[in-house]
């Protein structure tokens, strides 16, 4: 399709669209928006997963294929895009910070005659009054209060399960306060690296196990609970699968009981933001003891908000 600029500036034969990113350390996640509806979707590596490549060209390729049918009124990128590896370091906004706040302090960027914005991460105290950080999450959040405009009153718990999970106190509709757990990363690192599990076999999950792996955390040394998932395989015959969910328990059920036992955590029903699958062995872990918790859609949060960014970009 061939386009031309009209008389006043636009290009012409080609539709109007947003494109809204969320890239993470682990992937990146391009979203073609139209009249406020995805009509496609692409992905990509990480930042930490570029190898030689760069950023900008990593985004180029992503957007390759829309090119022909659209033109990019805006870009907007959340997440790692921001950090110092990425497209352009954007500093971080100190909470308590709100909705105004995070999308005013973003940067802009020229890539390809684009009007590309890159938003920031949110620093703030974590519940052992150390600093903490975050890029990206900040983004579910505040879509979470688009989509749900009550839990934009009050003091709200929301929990980002990820390669660092994230508890975020929010107070009417401000993120407060965070704390960041190295629970996937971990995860993954002992399920790759160590000698936990055996070689070979299917990893099927067995939700038997984890939930042994949560009542575990509870009253066992973490240490010596990782380690029944390698003396189970070795003398009790027990499946990789059975062991990789057992791990996956003990983390969960560790960071869970850890954040309970922090008494400035408020006691409130809390929010689970992520990918189903993972944020439904976090609704298991929390209904172990008797917290209150409602799940919505990762994927769904970061397009509220990053359409909510994009308003006064």
């Amino acid at each position: 399709m061939t386009a031309a600029l009209d008389k006043v500036g636009n290009l012409s034969g080609l539709t109007p669209a947003r494109v809204l990113c969320d890239w993470g350390s682990s992937r990146l996640r391009a979203f073609l928006d139209v009249d406020g509806r995805v009509v496609s979707r692409a992905d990509g590596p990480g930042i930490a997963r570029l190898g030689e490549a760069a950023p900008a060209d990593i985004l180029r390729r992503a957007l390759a294929p829309w090119r022909t049918a659209h033109h990019f009124e805006r870009i907007v990128l959340c997440g790692m895009a921001g950090s110092r590896t990425g497209l352009v370091e954007v500093p971080y906004v100190r909470a308590p910070t709100a909705l105004a706040q995070w999308r005013g302090a973003a940067q802009g960027l020229s890539h390809d005659e684009d009007t590309v914005r890159i938003l920031p991460g949110i620093q703030a105290q974590n519940f052992r009054d150390v600093a903490d950080v975050m890029r990206g999450e900040e983004a579910q959040i505040f879509g979470a209060l688009a989509l749900q405009a009550a839990l934009a009153e009050g003091r709200r718990m929301m929990v980002l399960p990820g390669t660092h999970s994230k508890w975020v106190e929010v107070r009417d509709g401000r993120i407060a306060r965070l704390q960041t757990y190295f629970t996937g990363e971990l995860f993954e690192l002992l399920c790759t690296r160590s000698s936990l599990l055996r070689l070979g076999g299917t990893f099927e999950p067995d939700e038997d196990a984890f939930d042994l792996g949560v009542r575990n955390a509870e009253r066992y040394d973490l240490a010596a609970n990782l380690f029944e998932a390698r003396s189970a395989q070795l003398i009790e015959g027990s499946s990789a699968g059975w062991a990789r969910s057992l791990l996956s328990g003990v983390l969960i059920g560790a960071e869970v009981h850890s954040m309970l036992a922090m008494p400035s955590a408020p006691r409130v029903e809390v929010t689970l933001i992520g990918d189903p699958q993972l944020t439904e062995r976090y609704r298991r872990a929390l209904a172990a003891v008797s917290v209150e918790v409602r799940c919505l859609d990762g994927d769904e949060c970061v397009l509220a908000g990053l359409r909510a960014a994009a308003e006064d970009v």
